[in-house]
């Protein structure tokens, strides 16, 4: 006898069954995604931002509560007398001069560092010179000698010409760039079409010409990078102007927060707070302002090697 196959109502009619796809995750949704990667986002902006709120609130905490209570940010009674105390500086001077001494420092060291750095930067991207390769290997060298191999030969040669407690051994050193500069500035400018070049040789336009018409105009964004991380690296810069400058009337911000400190004394902790937050306003400013330029200097000199 025969058997009968029993065909499914599905089958019968020729139509294959449908297959359910498995159920997404509740990890994987996009909902859920979106808002574990804000929380992460959040609490690493939280760790990073809170020691400069902590900075910032104890500036307005009174002598006896700063350490005692350590952890809060916001006072539990604001004692804004911690501007003024430390606004007067110690030994007669003021921080007005520290920040005057600061800010000459930091633009004409960024304004030297800067310019000297395109101007080489253009002879390595463009100019052909015999031993170029070599000396753009020796250049990228010196990004591995430290500071402190530098200072010694350095002192040296400035104890000698009588430049101490001045502010030449601070700013002649950069007078031929910094490698860091160089190197970024080169890799901006061999992102821009030769084709320029090129067109502007044919109008009898020279080198010099080229660089000032063609090659400034298009290295904004790369200069004000280079120039928004000089000023950061320069306003901070502490062991250099320690070595150099002897007089209190020369000191720089960094130099003065830390004479304000007296280790055999009673330090105003509360002062030192309060003028370490102003001195991180010029640096928020300069960021707010160039902000633009700096990403995209930073991304358009990693386009082309």
């Amino acid at each position: 006898m025969a058997t009968i196959k029993q065909q499914s109502p599905t089958t019968a009619l020729g139509s294959k069954p449908k297959i359910q796809a498995p159920e997404m995750a509740w990890y994987n949704r996009p909902a859920v995604r979106t808002f574990m990667y804000h929380a992460c986002v959040g609490i690493a902006a939280i760790i990073m931002l809170y020691p400069i709120l902590w900075l910032f609130g104890s500036s307005f905490k009174a002598p006896d509560e700063i350490w005692t209570n350590q952890t809060a940010i916001i006072p539990s009674q604001f004692y804004p007398d911690n501007y003024p105390n430390g606004w007067a500086g110690f030994g007669g001077i003021s921080f007005t001069t520290f920040y005057r001494n600061s800010l000459f420092y930091a633009i004409a060291a960024t304004l030297i560092n800067v310019t000297a750095s395109c101007v080489v930067a253009y002879g390595f991207a463009r100019v052909r010179f015999a031993g170029k390769r070599i000396w753009f290997g020796v250049m990228l060298l010196t990004l591995m000698l430290p500071t402190q191999v530098q200072i010694i030969p350095q002192y040296i040669v400035f104890s000698q010409l009588g430049w101490l407690n001045t502010f030449y051994p601070l700013l002649l050193p950069r007078i031929g760039g910094q490698a860091f500069f160089i190197f970024m500035i080169v890799q901006f400018i061999r992102s821009i079409p030769t084709d320029l070049d090129e067109a502007a040789m044919i109008d009898g336009a020279s080198k010099v010409g080229i660089f000032y018409k063609i090659i400034l105009p298009q290295l904004v964004p790369a200069i004000v990078t280079a120039s928004i991380f000089s000023f950061y690296w320069t306003w901070d810069e502490f062991l250099v102007p320690l070595i150099y400058l002897n007089s209190p009337d020369l000191y720089t911000v960094s130099l003065a927060l830390r004479t304000f400190a007296d280790p055999s004394g009673q330090t105003d902790w509360g002062a030192i707070f309060a003028m370490s937050s102003l001195s991180l306003v010029p640096v928020f400013v300069i960021f707010i302002m160039f902000q633009r330029y700096l990403v995209e200097g930073i991304s358009t000199t990693g386009l082309k090697g």
